[in-house]
């Protein structure tokens, strides 16, 4: 029953590869997966409660492990659900296109259970070479070869990211002589005051950064978002970003403010993602580079959270990121809905969107007014938690840069909600929307108002998972 999530999605890719045999409908396709990944939605809520270890103890089971499996399995149903059939997957692959997601998200599970440097190496690179390989799968339809680039520059920052997390791992094992997170963690809290234990740990950390697009591990961002498919990028900027804050925070937790070297080295990362990712963003022309770049800016405020090294800050860091993949979600539901042909969205097409499609208009709105962090929305709650437990921690600096970056964020979301409220629709054509899409629309309105009005509820579940591994 502990492993009964994964043997469920694992039977999914099983069906998506029968699928592949045959020449099947996309609509069929993309029911069977809606249907598929509810059900793993399901196993996932049903093993919420129960603890225990696999794998000779390399993977812990419990609330903490569990609660993030929710999370990764929720973002990636409502993927499935709103990106319609695929338009941007090329026709000959959507059944092989489910099997790697398929295989993506069971790494990513597997990553937020594991407790062992191998363990970790081997769930890591098994989410990551699959989306290496989905990336490619875009439809050339419309002659762009851009995802081919995309897909090569991706596994190669990839591969390098795992090559620094490697050798910082082959380190903390000649330094402690174990691959278990907690003995690694108890021998290393005496010898923070050598650098090769600092640059081993650094060099761990970068394979996670690279996950959460966290400066300086950033650079595929932007050419990876506009060279994927619209659906394929929507995955990327939220699903494995919840694994990564998972194993950031186990890492942080297990660490503890021990060493200042390290503390230093996260604020610099910090800050240097908040600049880096707003002033680009603000720059930008086409509204998938936009929300990475805007990505990178959000990876820092998480940092911020997890700096305060108080279970407070860990708890403020889980609501942050969960309440960041609605938002960034309801964005990109918005881009797969206008983009019926699957090309990529200019910032001025979504020019008078309110007369085409109200509802996705209401729906981009609130996701990026969230993201800008004005009230009462969760991105608005979420930073006022962050920089509030900063504060707390007299990190005075820190807060008053998150600060200027919000101000920032401010003026380059709006931009987008003023053209597609207060401009006109140029000619362009009615924006038809399914039943589904609609209810995910609603469903992730919904989240964003009553996350960040109610936060009591959502931060006390946080605190309980965060404290089982305190």
């Amino acid at each position: 029953m502990l492993f009964l999530p994964e043997l469920t999605l694992l039977g999914a890719g099983l069906v998506f590869f029968a699928l592949s045999l045959g020449n099947h409908p996309c609509d069929t396709i993309r029911n069977v997966a809606i249907t598929l990944f509810a059900i793993v939605l399901a196993t996932t809520l049903a093993t919420v409660n129960m603890t225990g270890g696999l794998f000779y103890d390399a993977f812990r089971v419990d609330l903490f492990s569990q609660t993030f499996k929710v999370l990764i399995v929720l973002a990636t149903l409502i993927v499935v659900v709103f990106t319609d059939t695929m338009p941007g997957v090329s026709a000959k692959y959507k059944a092989e296109y489910y099997i790697f997601l398929s295989m993506s998200v069971l790494g990513l599970m597997m990553l937020v259970s594991s407790v062992e440097l191998l363990a970790i190496f081997v769930a890591l690179e098994l989410s990551s070479f699959a989306v290496y390989i989905m990336v490619p799968m875009r439809s050339t339809e419309h002659g762009s070869k851009a995802q081919m680039e995309a897909g090569i520059k991706y596994l190669l920052f990839g591969v390098a990211a795992t090559g620094f997390m490697l050798f910082g791992m082959s380190y903390l094992f000649g330094l402690t002589g174990s691959t278990r997170l907690d003995v690694i963690i108890t021998q290393l809290s005496t010898m923070y005051t050598q650098p090769v234990v600092v640059i081993a740990v650094a060099l761990v950390l970068s394979g996670f950064f690279y996950k959460l697009a966290l400066f300086p591990f950033h650079f595929w961002v932007p050419d990876i978002y506009q060279g994927a498919s619209n659906e394929t990028t929507a995955f990327i900027a939220a699903v494995p970003k919840i694994a990564a804050v998972a194993m950031l925070t186990r890492f942080v937790i297990l660490a503890g403010d021990t060493g200042q070297v390290m503390v230093n080295l996260l604020m610099v990362c910090a800050v240097a993602s908040m600049f880096y990712g707003n002033l680009s963003a603000l720059v930008q022309k086409d509204l998938k580079r936009m929300l990475g770049f805007s990505g990178i800016a959000h990876a820092g405020f998480v940092l911020v959270g997890l700096l305060t090294f108080k279970i407070t800050g860990y708890t403020a860091a889980l609501y942050y990121i969960t309440g960041y993949v609605f938002m960034n979600l309801a964005c990109f539901l918005v881009i797969c809905s206008v983009s019926k042909d699957g090309t990529n969205l200019a910032i001025e097409d979504l020019s008078g969107l309110y007369k085409r499609a109200p509802l996705l208009a209401l729906t981009l709105t609130i996701g990026l007014f969230s993201l800008a962090g004005i009230p009462p929305f969760v991105g608005f709650t979420g930073k006022f938690m962050l920089l509030v437990n900063a504060l707390k921690e007299d990190y005075l600096l820190l807060v008053v840069l998150a600060a200027i970056n919000t101000a920032i964020a401010i003026y380059y979301y709006l931009s987008v909600v003023r053209l597609a409220f207060c401009t006109d629709t140029e000619d362009r054509g009615q924006v038809q929307t399914s039943f589904l899409t609609n209810a995910a629309s609603v469903l992730l309105i919904i989240c964003i108002i009553v996350m960040g009005i109610l936060p009591s509820q959502f931060l006390n579940l946080a605190q309980s998972s965060i404290s089982v591994i305190m």
